[in-house]
Formats: C-alpha cells, sequence, structure tokens
C-alpha cells in the first residue's frame, strides 16, 4: 500500500528549510520549523480530544496564521480536513458539519458566533482558534511526526457552491492534492524557493488553498497572508514584503487595476495567476498595461483539487483561453447532450469539458448517485461548455445551465459580458437569461456602473446593438451597486435569476 501524508508538503520543508521565513501575517513572521513545530503541538492536542485517523475535522477560519497551523495540525494527526467558507449562514455552516460527519469545529474567534450555532445545533463539539486551541497544545504531547495515510485516504473534503442545489461534498485525497500542489508549482507556474507570495484568495476555498498555501510551500516559497482584500492595502503590502507571485480572481484584478493609478509604488510582480472564474480580456490588458506584468489564467473545480488547466510559459499563453492541460492530466471536449457516455469531439468543436487524471476527486460524500453523474467512463463530466484550438488551447464558452436560448439561438453570457466591458462607464456586468413569452428567453445585462458614470438602460443596449449579434445584445439592463458574489467570489447568477424575475 503506497502511503501519503498532505502534512507531507510542510514537514518537508521544516526540514530541508527550516530557518526560511515560511509565513507572514502582519507583525507575525514565522520559519518553516516553527509552523511545523505549531501544527505538531496542535496535532497532540487534537488527538488528546480523540481525534483518530479519518474523521473529519471541520475548520473556519479567515486567512491569518491560524489557518495553515491548523489546517496541517489535523493533517498530521491523520484527521481529513472540512473547510467551512466564511458567508455561509448558521443553518448553511450546520449542513456542512452534519453531511460531513465532523466531530469537531476549529473555529475563529471572529467567525465563533455562526459556527458555535451550527454546531450546538448538531452537537458538534467547539474549539476556539487561538488562546483556547494554544492552551490545549501546550497541555498535550506535541506529535514527534505526522500519521501515516494511504495515499487515496481523504484529505480533504470541500463543500461545492451549490449551483445547483444543496452543496456537496467533494473528497479529495492526498495524493490528489500533493500532486496538484506539486504539479502546479514545478511544472505549470514555475515557482522558486527564494519567491514570495500573496495569499489573498480565501484558504477555504480550492483556489486558494491549493494553489496559494500548498504550491507555495511545496517549492518552499513564502507566503504572505492578507486577511480581508482591499486593492489599495494589497499593493502596499506586496511592495513592502518584496510580493512577486500574485493569485487571484478576476475581480482582484479590476481591484488592483483600478488602484495602481493612486498607488505610489507597484510591486514588481513575476507570476500572476488568475482562475476561479473568467477573466474579461479588456481587464486582463488593463491589469497587464498598469503592472508589466503577464496574467497566466486557468481553470479547475473542486472536483480537481482544483487546478486543471493553464496558461503556462512551457507552451506560451493565448489571452482568452484557460491554456492547456496540467502535466499528467487530460482535458477534452465531449458530446454535451450524450448522457451515460463519453464521446470526445475533434478539435474547433463545441461541447462538454471532461477532465480525467491524478487531480480527479474520489467522489462526492455520501452521494453515490451525483457521483456516478459526474464520473463517466474514468472522466469528470464538469457541466463547463468549450472548446479546444489546433494548437491545444482551451476556451471557456460557459456553463451549461448558463446558457440562454433565446428564439432557438443559443447565447453564451460570458461572450456579451466580454463585449459589455468594454462600454464606457460599465465596471462589472453580470449577463443572465430571464423567462420570456415571446422567446422563451430574453437576454438580461445586470450593469455596476463605474464611479461618477452616468449611464441608462437605452445607451447601454444601442452601444451593445453596434458590437453584438441581433440575437445577442441585451434587451433588458438592470443596475446594481455589486453583484452577489458566492464563498469562491463567484458571480452568484442564481440569485440574480430570481431576483430580476420576480421584479418583472
Amino acid at each position: 500500500m503506497a502511503t501519503l501524508s498532505l502534512a507531507t508538503i510542510l514537514a518537508e520543508n521544516a526540514r530541508r528549510r527550516p530557518d526560511r521565513t515560511a509565513l507572514v501575517e502582519g507583525t507575525l513572521r514565522l520559519t518553516f520549523a516553527q509552523v511545523w513545530q505549531r501544527a505538531r503541538a496542535q496535532a497532540g492536542a487534537l488527538v488528546a480530544l480523540g481525534v483518530r485517523p479519518g474523521d473529519r475535522v471541520a475548520l473556519m477560519a479567515p486567512n491569518t496564521a491560524d489557518f495553515p497551523h491548523a489546517y496541517y495540525a489535523i493533517a498530521a494527526a491523520g484527521g481529513v480536513i472540512v473547510p467551512v467558507p466564511l458567508l455561509l449562514s448558521a443553518e448553511e455552516v450546520q449542513h456542512v458539519l452534519k453531511d460531513s460527519g465532523a466531530t469537531l469545529l476549529l473555529c475563529h474567534p471572529a467567525q465563533a458566533e455562526t459556527g458555535t450555532a451550527a454546531a450546538q445545533a448538531v452537537g458538534v463539539q467547539v474549539v476556539t482558534l487561538g488562546a483556547e486551541l494554544e492552551k490545549l497544545a501546550a497541555d498535550a504531547e506535541p506529535l514527534p511526526s505526522y500519521v501515516t495515510r494511504a495515499a487515496d485516504d481523504p484529505a480533504v473534503v470541500f463543500y461545492t457552491s451549490g449551483t445547483t442545489g444543496v452543496p456537496k461534498g467533494a473528497v479529495l485525497s492526498h495524493f490528489n492534492l500533493v500532486m496538484n500542489a506539486t504539479v502546479n508549482a514545478f511544472d505549470a507556474n514555475d515557482i522558486h524557493a527564494d519567491d514570495i507570495a500573496l495569499g489573498a484568495l480565501p484558504l477555504f476555498h480550492a483556489f486558494g488553498q491549493t494553489v496559494s498555501m500548498n504550491s507555495t510551500w511545496r517549492a518552499g516559497a513564502t507566503l504572505v497572508l492578507l486577511p480581508r482584500f482591499d486593492a489599495a492595502r494589497a499593493i502596499e503590502l506586496m511592495v513592502k514584503e518584496g510580493v512577486n507571485t500574485f493569485h487571484g480572481v478576476p475581480t482582484m484584478f479590476v481591484s488592483l487595476a483600478a488602484a495602481a493609478a493612486d498607488a505610489d509604488v507597484l510591486p514588481e510582480l513575476r507570476v500572476c495567476i488568475s482562475g476561479g472564474a473568467s477573466l474579461p480580456g479588456a481587464v486582463l490588458e488593463r491589469f497587464e498595461e498598469a503592472y508589466g506584468a503577464r496574467i497566466y489564467e486557468g481553470y479547475g473545480l473542486s472536483e480537481t483539487s482544483p487546478t486543471a488547466t493553464v496558461n503556462q510559459p512551457w507552451f506560451g499563453t493565448k489571452p482568452g483561453t484557460i491554456g492547456h492541460p496540467l502535466w499528467g492530466v487530460d482535458v477534452e471536449i465531449a458530446r454535451a447532450e450524450v448522457e451515460g457516455r463519453i464521446e470526445l469531439l475533434p478539435a474547433g468543436e463545441l461541447g462538454e469539458v471532461v477532465i480525467r487524471g491524478h487531480n480527479v476527486f474520489s467522489g462526492y460524500l455520501g452521494r453515490p448517485e451525483a457521483t456516478a453523474e459526474a464520473l463517466v467512463d474514468g472522466w469528470l463530466r464538469t457541466g463547463d461548455l468549450g472548446v479546444k484550438d489546433d494548437e491545444g488551447f482551451l476556451r471557456i464558452v460557459d456553463r451549461k445551465k448558463d446558457v440562454i436560448i433565446r428564439g432557438g439561438y443559443n447565447v453564451y453570457p460570458r461572450e456579451v459580458e466580454e463585449v459589455l466591458l468594454r462600454c464606457p462607464g460599465i465596471a462589472q456586468v453580470a449577463v443572465i437569461g430571464l423567462p420570456d413569452e415571446l422567446h422563451g428567453e430574453e437576454v438580461c445585462a445586470v450593469v455596476v456602473p463605474a464611479p461618477g458614470a452616468a449611464l441608462d438602460a437605452a445607451a447601454v443596449t444601442e452601444w451593445s446593438k453596434e458590437h453584438l449579434g441581433r440575437h445577442k445584445y441585451p434587451r433588458r439592463v438592470e443596475f446594481t451597486d455589486a453583484l452577489p458574489l458566492g464563498p469562491s467570489m463567484k458571480v452568484l447568477k442564481r440569485e440574480l435569476r430570481a431576483r430580476y424575475t420576480q421584479t418583472r
């Protein structure tokens, strides 16, 4: 039996680079030896609390040093980490605790009210990160090393944001996550041990966890945490700490591009990676112009650890695409309407993105039907529509479920959004389909105006008529101060559809 533990990522650095700075948060600076020592002490406390290999332990914390300490402590004790998104209500946290079968919740004081209420409702023990856990760790015997696990044993259960109803727990193994961190660091992104990365993505989410934390540490590099993202603060912190690596979602790149004009000094960035949602071309251009740094856009899902493809220095980059598959991963396009089997399509044809490789999860916790629907013929069906060009670059066209069918024509919201973001006065936009008696569905653009912009719906529609096909331009335009974002910073289109369907 092959054995492997996610905790190795930290343990090996403590052995090889004990004195290298691993973690920076505010005035706190810790070496790899110090982070591993804290994680082993906390792991000792978890074992004393009764955590046994395979037990699920929920973790609810922002991007403070508490998160990586507790994360690696759970892994070292042989437990399974269940990260809890911070934007959830007490009722939604209850669902995660109950569905995962967690026996313990490690909760940051900032989340204590919600976390404790949820845990009490389902009878789960709570330990508060900080003083309480540190006292338990001081009283317990630290683990000498990590508990060995089988490579295919569960390591982390990610709860997907539930675009299709109730959130499901995607089970990722030690092998899935160690491989994804390794391949991200050494094959896809060219990370060096002397790099310094900004950890601004939420660590409870697969992107922040694997790409910011685990990949950075897999390469032996330094992680600088930013508990709450604010563009001006991020720029200041990156300059101060000499950060050269930034991982973000498109909304972060939008803010950083806008804030660049007001900054005295900008960081010298070498590696910028975007994921989590499609990066509009206009945003990419604005950011690259301001910072003189190239953005490598990638793609993945919680179910794929998460990275599946990314624009890689090895293959060159192509704006508007998600690059090539990761080392050891196959990503192809299959006929979307065929259920129950995978029928691959040639280059240039539109279909559903399907993935197989070392990054694909073992299934949804306790949901064999959902697992069987997702894993077909050894491939993961993503529910995303895409195209592969003759150079092997992949492009996501849209979510299968977000496609608008207007008068029998398919309209891909992402394509319309790309165009509308070039319209003067539009800061952000989400395009949705709303029920329409005549056409079945009508195209609606929900617009966040740029500060000081005087926009009206008729003007936006007129502008888009000139730039979009007759079936694509939005006949309906709504204005809002902010788009609703889920825990992974994706726009919640189902909320917008519900909101604007009711206001007709």
